[in-house]
């Protein structure tokens, strides 16, 4: 029998990250795939204005540098995008599949990308533009089941499509509207032990549940500020116990929910100093009269637009800030029970 939530600890952990377009840093950042042996690959969009800042950079959770690949600069002019394969404009996801293989949502091109874990190109998807089945509209969020085919939340289209991992279309949910079932502009996915999955829709200020085949099955959420409410939630993750995060963005919070959508919690950020601004930091000594000086400073602890939210099998949340250059981590205990739910 299903039991209620009571109570969950949700602490601060650390924050990792600085502003940077390239090395050890993110520009951007704007979702985070957590592979094995404490890797990250944080997917950095960059901004129009610096395309160079488009990027994977790949570290660890302890913060150490690996790698960066799958730049958007294009070297042969000033502030040019790269539309080459192998390359990204507009990243908004990374799905991982079993063997590690990164796919990788691009909203400008319309286009899924693979690459293996050490950053090597391994195709796309053939050009599919458009509303028929298969085709993409801005594709934004994604997420693999156990059988490892691939869910895309086809954000243009206001449904989500079932795809094989060779790009093969099964079927499609969802269409445009605010009734059950009904998407507008849906952003974040993810999928839980169960295989139902989870989506973030985007305009409609709210999340829906439904199905592996695609049936609907609840929903939570409102427009608004207060407990259970939304503004733009973008992502979502759901950890082993069955508790759900949501990125809350124009709200800039996270926010927790039980099984059954229940409001249980909300962080608003506590962010500190990481590793490497720290780093940065002692090599210009400087600077740290400069933050001493600085008015409103205890604001910068705060989330300022989190655009997704990741959770680990260790109990680890992480939540990426494109606007802070930064990802702050949060850990979870196991929440507590009231009893059987009647």
């Amino acid at each position: 029998m299903p039991t209620e939530i009571s109570h969950i600890n949700v602490q601060y952990d650390k924050t990792i990250g600085r502003g940077e377009q390239f090395g050890p840093g993110f520009n951007y950042p704007v979702f985070v795939a957590r592979g094995q042996d404490d890797i990250m690959y944080v997917l950095c969009r960059g901004t129009e204005f610096r395309p160079e800042g488009v990027r994977v950079t790949v570290c660890t959770t302890d913060e150490e540098y690996v790698s960066t690949f799958a730049r958007g600069i294009n070297y042969q002019g000033p502030h040019e995008f790269n539309m080459e394969d192998g390359s990204l404009v507009w990243p908004t996801c990374i799905a991982l599949d079993s063997q590690e293989n990164l796919f990788i949502s691009d909203e400008w091109l319309n286009r899924i990308s693979s690459f293996s874990k050490d950053g090597d190109f391994l195709g796309k998807w053939e050009e599919r533009t458009g509303s028929g089945d298969g085709e993409l509209d801005r594709p934004s969020g994604m997420a693999f089941d156990a059988d490892d085919n691939l869910y895309i939340v086809d954000s243009g289209n206001h449904r989500v499509q079932k795809f094989s991992k060779d790009g093969k279309f099964l079927f499609k949910f969802g269409t445009e509207g605010s009734g059950d079932g009904e998407f507008n502009m849906p952003w974040g996915i993810t999928i839980d032990s169960h295989g139902d999955i989870f989506i973030a829709d985007w305009r409609n200020d709210r999340i829906q549940k439904f199905s592996p085949d695609g049936q609907f099955l609840m929903k939570f959420g409102s427009s608004g500020s207060g407990e259970g409410q939304f503004d733009r939630p973008t992502g979502i993750a759901v950890d082993r116990d069955g508790v759900i995060y949501v990125a809350d963005w124009l709200n800039n919070r996270l926010q927790v929910f039980d099984q059954d959508g229940k409001f249980v919690a909300e962080k608003t950020g506590e962010a500190g100093v990481s590793k490497w601004a720290k780093d940065k930091l002692d090599a210009n000594a400087e600077m740290w009269g400069e933050r001493e000086r600085a008015q409103g400073l205890e604001r910068e602890k705060d989330f300022w637009g989190p655009t997704g939210v990741t959770v680990d099998d260790q109990g680890r949340i992480f939540v990426p800030e494109s606007a802070r250059n930064r990802i702050q981590v949060y850990k979870t205990q196991s929440p507590t029970f009231a009893g059987p739910r009647l």
